[in-house]
């Protein structure tokens, strides 16, 4: 299996979204393993986090991708936390994925 290819969307265990740049950058700033709910490679390939605090890994879980599972999870986020804004409006994955908002690490 591959590792998975950035930006790195993340959703915690309340499904708020964070978007982080590459593997590496998401691993430094995710502290604790047990707040991570699930989370989706650039290609929409679903994600495992392991480690311990302070020390999480994320690696793929699977090369099928989920993305029809990516866009509800991020929809469901705009409309919990994000009031009044919108998804990207693209059936293109990477150009969805690009526009989604980015945390700074």
């Amino acid at each position: 299996m591959t590792s998975p290819i950035g930006p790195v969307v993340l959703f915690d265990d309340d499904y708020y979204m964070y978007v982080l740049r590459d593997r590496a950058s998401a691993e430094a700033w995710w502290e604790m393993p047990d707040e991570y709910a699930c989370g989706f490679d650039a290609l929409a390939r679903p994600l495992r986090m392991t480690g311990g605090p302070h020390q999480v890994m994320l690696e793929l879980s699977g090369d099928e991708p989920a993305e029809a599972e990516l866009r509800r999870l991020v929809a469901d986020h705009y409309q919990r936390f994000l009031r009044g804004r919108t998804p990207p409006r693209t059936s293109d994955l990477a150009k969805f994925v690009a526009g989604l908002p980015v945390e700074d690490s």
